[in-house]
């Protein structure tokens, strides 16, 4: 399975009223944000957008509603986060009945399974359904590593496509372009690695804080597919206080604080996550406040 999916795929957060229930206008707004600002794919119900907080007929409505938001410009992916494989399965098949355009698979949630029980999950899936997969690889968020060795093994299933790499490893995007080769399509999936991830193979960028930033975000990617590495590195020093932003615990309500100090939507969270307060909010609203004052400038 041959899918040309590169440059910069946004995790999109989920936006909600202030009664948390799901604000789906806001989210296309905020769709349409992302796209007009270039980028390539979208991907939605990740762990940016609260998807394990969502019931399944609120990821279908949210799904539907990305659909036609992209109106078939970009592909539309979704996180499948669930809590057992035949879960998993489910919503995969789901999701191709709603025309979505692939997945973001991660582990099963809760259970720290063990390499043999992880490749299980991930072939049971793949051999589920026709979508394609990028395979979400976290073990800092979800204790559970898929190591470069395991997906040389999994390099059988042939809609297993690409890899989402955040063990903050950046020698993994190497290791597995040499079992593999080019059999993966590599994803940058940390924000503040997002530059060297580059340097060493990944073809395409999930990020977070383009969220609020989307024009330098994309800028960013840019010049870095251009080769462009002094403009590149110049832009990237200013914007890795905001990036760092997407290594923390509270990620989700850091972007989402991001997001609606941009105008693209609010910060509402479901429990157990909740809105910052105090000296935690002023301090990351400083960096943030910081980053919009000193933008660089957008001529190119």
């Amino acid at each position: 399975m041959r899918i040309d999916w590169r440059g910069v795929f946004p995790a999109l957060t989920t936006q909600f009223h202030r009664n948390l229930t799901l604000d789906l206008e806001a989210t296309q707004r905020h769709i349409e944000v992302m796209i007009d600002a270039g980028s390539t794919g979208l991907v939605m119900l990740g762990s940016l957008g609260e998807n394990v907080t969502l019931d399944r007929s609120e990821k279908r409505r949210v799904m539907r509603a990305a659909i036609e938001a992209a109106a078939g410009r970009v592909p539309v992916l979704s996180g499948v986060a669930e809590t057992s494989t035949a879960f998993a399965i489910a919503y995969a098949r789901e999701l191709e009945r709603l025309g979505a355009d692939g997945l973001l698979l991660l582990p099963a949630m809760i259970y720290k399974a063990d390499a043999r029980e992880t490749l299980a999950h991930y072939r049971s899936v793949a051999r589920a359904t026709a979508l394609p997969i990028i395979c979400y690889n976290n073990p800092i968020a979800y204790h559970v590593d898929i190591t470069p060795a395991m997906f040389a093994e999994l390099a059988r299933e042939k809609n297993l496509v690409g890899i989402k790499e955040s063990s903050g490893d950046l020698r993994r995007f190497t290791d597995i372009q040499n079992l593999v080769g080019d059999r993966y399509r590599l994803f940058a999936g940390i924000d503040d690695l997002a530059l060297e991830s580059v340097l060493v193979g990944a073809k395409g960028w999930i990020a977070g804080l383009n969220l609020a930033f989307p024009r330098e975000g994309q800028r960013l990617w840019e010049l870095m597919q251009r080769g462009e590495w002094t403009a590149a590195r110049k832009l990237y020093r200013w914007f890795m206080p905001l990036m760092h932003l997407d290594t923390h615990l509270k990620f989700v309500q850091y972007i989402k604080l991001a997001v609606q100090e941009a105008g693209y939507g609010s910060e509402w969270v479901r429990p157990p996550r909740l809105p910052l307060t105090g000296n935690e909010r002023r301090n990351v609203l400083k960096i943030i406040r910081k980053g919009m004052a000193t933008r660089p400038s957008r001529k190119k």
